[in-house]
């Protein structure tokens, strides 16, 4: 079972070591971008779950999550040379929406798993995680739109 470290030290470390960084301009285009291309994967993601396709529909919501992530978090106007600090930042400096870190650290270490280790997602592993991609999702595009109009 992986360890994964709390949200504190993660985002202390990603600090430490200049992985979370400052950008200088508010890019609304990237953030559009982002959203639409989260919403195409999320469209991607349902057709290939349909077709009992857990590998691909599961790496698909991630990045999904991901897009929006760094969408949103371009409102901070910070960006991360990592998926994990992305969290990371997230999770500590946005406490209002009340996100769950482990959930994080789970689907990133899994979807890893998928792409560098071939470690297989199932029917199980999906519906663990469905509802809370779902409802982070839908969150974090709920934000991003109304901070964009």
């Amino acid at each position: 079972m992986v360890k994964f470290k709390d949200n504190d030290k993660a985002y202390s470390e990603c600090i430490k070591n200049g992985i979370i960084v400052p950008t200088e301009n508010l890019e609304i285009e990237k953030i559009k971008t982002n959203l639409k291309i989260a919403e195409e994967d999320i469209e991607t993601a349902k057709l290939a779950l349909s077709k009992k396709n857990y590998n691909s529909g599961y790496k698909l919501y991630y990045d999904a999550l991901h897009s929006l992530v760094e969408a949103f978090l371009c409102f901070d106007k910070i960006k991360s040379q990592n998926h994990q600090c992305l969290f990371a930042y997230l999770c500590h400096k946005h406490h209002e929406l009340e996100l769950n870190w482990n959930f994080f650290e789970k689907v990133r270490t899994k979807r890893n798993g998928i792409n560098y280790y071939g470690t297989p997602v199932d029917l199980k592993d999906w519906k663990e995680v469905e509802i809370t991609f779902n409802l982070y999702i839908n969150l974090l595009k709920k934000k991003i739109i109304e901070k964009t109009s």
